[in-house]
């Protein structure tokens, strides 16, 4: 058996040509959806995901604007101006891209953010919209695993799902994403026992941990869907994510690539939270 591809890349594009649609539409009523990217600091792996998103506001007919400010900047100037931007009625999503540098709280800083323009998906309003079924703004990686899934026409109902990985952004989001769609899901971390066992159980199994070739092929039963969230760099300098790629895309019956794969898919539903921000207004 190989492995389909699930491309990230091919996905993006589709979705967010209907962003520009919709985008489109709203402008005729007199309505820009806005995002506004907030950059406290210089860290280079920060800069180059604030630059794509302002460029992917570009390219669907998005308004952006870039904050970028220095990292010694003060906590209370980074809350006045969020509050700032959460009273700008041309701003619709305030993104403010993490890490934050070390003297600042930043889950202080994502809860002044107006849960109405949350299109990260980090407020507590959001988290407990999700946890309990309610409309709100889902975190953009796990809502791209759920659009990639949705993109094969995979049902969920039934399925054992396991999610390797617990953060707030990525693993428990996913897992409450999975259960609606009527999946049983296991979340496995640094403290589960025997992965593998859980592992060869599941149907579908996502891979957060940001730690190379956590799964690997001996681990994944015969057709199982992956869907890998990691983003790491492999002994010669080259992007790969948490699952053996070669050996797992052997066995399953779909895998995502890394890079190409999730990737394309957080940024693209910033972009879809955004407008959907702006469509609510």
């Amino acid at each position: 058996m190989t492995a389909q591809l699930i491309n990230g890349n091919e996905l993006s594009t589709q979705l967010r040509a209907d962003v520009a649609r919709r985008a489109a539409a709203l402008k005729v009523k007199g309505i820009t959806p806005g995002l506004a990217v907030v950059l406290v600091g210089d860290n280079p792996a920060s800069q180059v995901y604030v630059r794509n998103k302002v460029k992917a506001c570009a390219d669907s007919g998005l308004h952006s604007v870039m904050e970028k400010h220095p990292a010694d900047m003060s906590e209370a100037a980074l809350l006045a101006l969020v509050e700032k931007l959460n009273n700008d009625p041309t701003i619709h999503g305030i993104l403010v891209q993490l890490p934050l540098p070390v003297h600042m709280d930043a889950q202080k800083v994502i809860e002044a953010i107006a849960p109405e323009k949350d299109v990260d998906g980090f407020h507590v309003a959001s988290a407990g919209a999700l946890m309990v079924g309610r409309p709100g703004f889902w975190p953009c990686t796990p809502y791209g695993c759920m659009k990639m899934l949705e993109s094969i026409g995979y049902s969920l109902k039934g399925k054992h799902a396991v999610v390797i990985g617990r953060s707030n952004i990525v693993g428990k989001p996913m897992a409450l994403m999975l259960l609606q769609q009527n999946a049983t899901v296991t979340i496995c971390h640094s403290g589960t026992k025997d992965l593998k066992a859980q592992t060869l159980q599941a149907d579908v199994i996502v891979a957060a941990v940001g730690k190379r070739n956590v799964l690997t092929a001996d681990m994944v039963k015969p057709g199982a869907v992956v869907i890998d969230v990691g983003m790491n760099r492999n002994d010669e300098g080259k992007l790969c994510g948490d699952v053996d790629f070669d050996g797992v895309s052997k066995v399953a019956s779909y895998i995502t690539p890394v890079p190409g794969g999730v990737g394309p898919m957080t940024i693209t539903m910033l972009l879809v939270n955004t407008l959907e921000a702006a469509e609510r207004v």
